[in-house]
């Protein structure tokens, strides 16, 4: 009566903890339900494909061949109208075929390299594209700062932030009034990923967040898992892809590749990824077939660089386990612009199959 006694106090107290949350052990004949954490959706950027030159139409028509949950057009010249009732026909076929819209265009720092006055002011820009974005459902506008270039301009990229914060400001009243927050990138070398945190802090995180770039990230010599760390909390968007880093001379070089392709951790990036920023997409903006050496160990590098040696090591580590890589040169006595088209369609899309396959991204069968 003893041995029976505390059999039976056992198995309440396991299915007292487990009905707690606090284990999933039950006796046999009692087999708890699997945990099932949400599959982080999974899309593309249509520049990843830019040589095709489509418009969003197209796009979404492509993504769908994907099966793809999300498409971020990250440029307001793939919209073939920017009025509102276009948009809603758009937004209509998005959501028929069941993929998820996000907008986005460029610089909105008045003081940048990369400014263009196309659409306006920097506040018309930014307001514009706020106004795209809510048509389109998109949650979030990207935008970006500009630049490596702008590093090395008067002020330096403190001054360029600066600039960007009184941007978003400016514009603040109409993002929260819209719904939509903006996503500022990492982008092309401008901001290290704790430089464009302290952007966020600075216009505020109720408005503001990131649009994070593993790519960028290594032009700035951090290590993408270093970049997540960094940015994960403010991530509301993104631009991803895998990267190949090895040792130069003088310092070392970076190539883009496909994911799966690169030094990328991506199972480690995905469980981080899933901890930190679980309901944001990932998606995919192959930019391939070329390097770019960054000749760091010249000390007149880090005049216009923040030196921080945790992580400037992380980087090195990855450049000694990377090798050197061949860039993309359309093969002799074929179409240029096809043989590029070709290139990029299959860089994304071996990212794609990867993703899906070896890791377990994507909502969509």
């Amino acid at each position: 009566m003893e041995t029976a006694s505390l059999t039976l106090d056992r198995r309440a107290f396991l299915q007292t903890l487990a009905a707690a949350g606090a284990a999933t052990l039950l006796p046999v004949g009692h087999a708890a339900e699997p945990v099932r954490k949400p599959k982080i959706k999974l899309g593309m950027d249509n520049f990843a494909v830019r040589a095709m030159g489509w418009k969003a139409p197209a796009l979404l028509d492509y993504a769908a061949s994907l099966k793809l949950d999300t498409l971020l057009i990250s440029d307001l010249d793939a919209f073939e109208s920017l009025e509102d009732a276009p948009l809603r026909e758009l937004k209509s076929k998005a959501d028929g075929l069941g993929i998820e819209l996000y907008a986005g265009s460029w610089s909105i720092c008045p003081t940048s390299v990369r400014f263009n006055k196309k659409w306006g002011t920097a506040e018309e820009h930014l307001r514009l594209g706020l106004r795209v974005a809510k048509t389109l459902g998109s949650p979030v506008f990207r935008v970006v700062l500009g630049a490596m270039e702008d590093r090395k301009t008067p002020g330096g990229i403190k001054a360029r932030i600066a600039d960007t914060v009184t941007v978003l400001k400016a514009c603040r009243q109409q993002a929260l009034d819209s719904g939509v927050k903006v996503a500022v990138e990492n982008h092309a070398g401008d901001m290290h990923s704790w430089e464009l945190a302290e952007l966020i802090e600075q216009a505020g995180p109720d408005y503001v967040g990131a649009n994070i770039d593993t790519g960028n990230g290594a032009w700035t010599l951090e290590d993408p898992h270093d970049v997540l760390e960094n940015l994960g909390r403010y991530t509301i968007s993104s631009s991803l892809r895998d990267d190949m880093i090895w040792e130069t001379g003088d310092g070392a070089a970076v190539q883009w590749t496909a994911a799966g392709e690169g030094l990328i951790d991506w199972k480690k990036f995905a469980a981080r990824w899933a901890e930190l920023c679980p309901r944001v997409p990932i998606v995919i903006e192959t930019i391939s077939g070329f390097s770019k050496n960054f000749a760091y160990k010249d000390e007149k590098f880090w005049e216009t660089y923040d030196k921080r040696p945790d992580a400037l090591a992380h980087f090195e580590a990855m450049a000694k386990r990377g090798r050197p890589m061949q860039g993309f040169k359309a093969p002799e006595g074929v179409d240029k612009k096809k043989a590029e088209q070709d290139y990029q369609k299959g860089e994304l899309e071996r990212s794609i199959t990867f993703l899906r396959e070896q890791i377990g991204l994507g909502v969509k069968v």
